[in-house]
């Protein structure tokens, strides 16, 4: 849950005349989810945020589902995916339910030649390699290796990369996004046995006001489609707002892991929750130090959730054979555990340096045709004990 954030010039009260220097008024908009009861921000323009010129059409961007209903495990080798030029273009949706996309990108390019808004889903985009600028209508944030950025629904952005070396694991979701409540008070602020805390989101730091009239494209996602809309002012031409709905930053290389004298179950490495399903990070950190405790993952059942995990870097102690940009999916009906050998190997072990993300949805997942060109299709069999006898 992010907090009370000021940037640029805003009026003493809201919704009141708020005069520019040649005397004719800023415009006012409430940016906000949930009808009035969500989080809001009181947005100042230089104009109208209303004014469409045209709506050029409109593409699918559905994805299409090569498995409805899905029991095997399975692993993806997302490096695979095959970069491309465009940003949206790149992203290809592995993992879907009603509730979440699960999407992996390669982007080559910057968005240069147009605006990007997602009108029905929260986006939380994990930068796995890149680095660059992401630019709102909110304001600026800087990203690096290991940020996570959440952009809420009905954000105006753009995104500039350094290079054209960029992996993105991006999950959209139709639900908004929070920090765990369970690690906040009544009040909002996150409590002190919570693995971060507020002076570790980071809030837009520079905002662009761009006052001109012309053709300005928005790229707009709405219900599976993106409509090609054109307004008559540049969108990012806000002066200032206030509030607490906005983008930040927040990075994986700052969530603090809660360890314990026994293996810990996997809520402790929570990041962000909704209603549907959690994100968990996975950080280097030290073992349990019980002197008879075995640090890795006992077996579990996934009765209620289908669990995927994106290996990220470092250790992945309790698998065989995962790499870097891999991802795991162990659905709902059936257990998993550690692969054979992975306990074994884990007693005595006093420290990971694994680093991974983790998303726990309450509702099945599909499989789409672009996971199952980077799928492995024995990864199910991987538990077999003859399999790991040499």
């Amino acid at each position: 849950m992010p907090f009370y954030h000021k940037l640029g010039k805003i009026p003493h009260k809201r919704h009141t005349v708020f005069k520019k220097p040649d005397g004719t008024l800023y415009y006012e908009q409430l940016f906000g989810t949930i009808g009035f009861d969500g989080m809001s921000s009181n947005l100042y323009h230089e104009h109208r945020p209303t004014q469409v010129k045209e709506v050029k059409g409109s593409y699918d961007v559905k994805p299409k589902i090569a498995a409805e209903n899905n029991i095997k495990s399975y692993r993806f080798k997302g490096f695979q995916i095959k970069p491309n030029p465009d940003y949206l273009e790149s992203r290809k949706v592995v993992l879907t339910n009603s509730d979440v996309n699960i999407v992996l990108a390669s982007p080559q390019g910057s968005t240069n030649d147009y605006f990007y808004k997602n009108s029905d889903s929260d986006e939380l985009l994990f930068i796995h390699k890149g680095s660059g600028k992401l630019r709102t209508h909110l304001g600026n944030l800087d990203f690096k290796y290991g940020d996570y950025l959440l952009i809420p629904r009905g954000t105006i952005y753009k995104i500039d990369f350094d290079d054209d070396n960029n992996r993105l694991f991006i999950v959209e979701s139709r639900r908004p996004i929070y920090t765990p409540k369970r690690y906040r008070n009544w009040f909002g602020q996150l409590l002190e046995h919570s693995p971060f805390c507020e002076r570790d989101l980071r809030q837009p730091h520079e905002l662009e006001t761009n006052d001109e009239k012309g053709d300005f494209l928005i790229k707009i996602k709405k219900q599976g489609e993106i409509f090609d809309m054109v307004y008559a002012t540049h969108p990012f031409d806000v002066v200032g707002y206030d509030g607490y709905n906005y983008p930040y930053a927040f990075s994986i290389h700052d969530f603090e892991p809660i360890t314990g004298r026994i293996h810990q179950p996997p809520p402790v490495h929570q990041t962000f929750e909704t209603d549907a399903f959690v994100v968990c990070s996975f950080c280097p950190r030290k073992y349990d130090y019980h002197p008879e405790s075995i640090p890795a993952p006992y077996s579990h059942s996934n009765i209620d959730s289908d669990e995927v995990l994106y290996y990220v870097d470092g250790d992945f102690m309790s698998r065989n054979d995962i790499e870097a940009g891999h991802i795991s999916l162990h659905p709902a009906g059936i257990p998993h555990g550690p692969h054979p050998g992975a306990v074994e190997r884990s007693i005595g072990q006093v420290e990971t340096e694994e680093l991974a993300v983790m998303v726990d949805t309450f509702k099945p997942l599909m499989l789409t045709e672009d996971a199952m060109k980077i799928a492995d299709e024995t990864y199910h069999k991987s538990w077999l004990e003859e399999n790991h006898k040499k």
